[in-house]
């Protein structure tokens, strides 16, 4: 299953700038387990001096933007699951600015947000793994809109990708 067998239907327009993002031979499963390489090696070569810049007084440090990636990941797998397992209750949105203080991410070391994410990571391979085509095919609510169990997966890896190329352009 690759971002070419989602239809437009799955899911609101907004998230297309991330699944664009996913290169379209991908299969989802490798899509996680290349994605989980790409972002500890991108993490691993930023200066530990530049962890905590942010580019302009009202924008997240780069620990903020790790820690934000790694929170919208287990939004995402928790509505990919969620729909995946048939749930027709709607999910509510998030509002991702709220979750940034109280993650205290610049107390925390780039060591314990890479297991943070190493963690979550593996967690999600684990969940797909054990998902069926027909249950990633499944169709629910979140935000209001209509998300399919696969289009979340694919946002997921769309959205690590997109913060990365923001911080390589306006942070390094």
């Amino acid at each position: 299953m690759t971002t070419q067998d989602l239809i437009a239907e799955e899911f609101n327009p907004f998230y297309s700038t991330y699944i664009n993002l996913v290169p379209k031979s991908v299969n989802l499963i490798e899509g996680f387990e290349i994605g989980f390489k790409n972002v500890e090696a991108f993490f691993n070569s930023i200066p530990k001096d530049k962890l905590n810049y942010k580019y302009a007084e009202d924008k997240w440090t780069i620990k903020e933007v790790f820690q934000h990636i790694i929170d919208t990941e287990r939004i995402f797998m928790y509505r990919c699951l969620r729909v995946a397992r048939h749930d027709k209750t709607a999910l509510a949105g998030f509002e991702q600015d709220d979750y940034i203080v109280p993650s205290k991410a610049n107390s925390k070391s780039i060591e314990s947000l890479q297991k943070e994410y190493r963690t979550t990571r593996q967690h999600s391979i684990v969940l797909l793994k054990s998902l069926s085509d027909a249950d990633l095919k499944c169709i629910g609510h979140a935000s209001g809109n209509v998300m399919s169990a696969r289009s979340a997966a694919f946002s997921t890896i769309g959205h690590e990708i997109h913060h990365m190329n923001i911080i390589k352009e306006r942070y390094l």
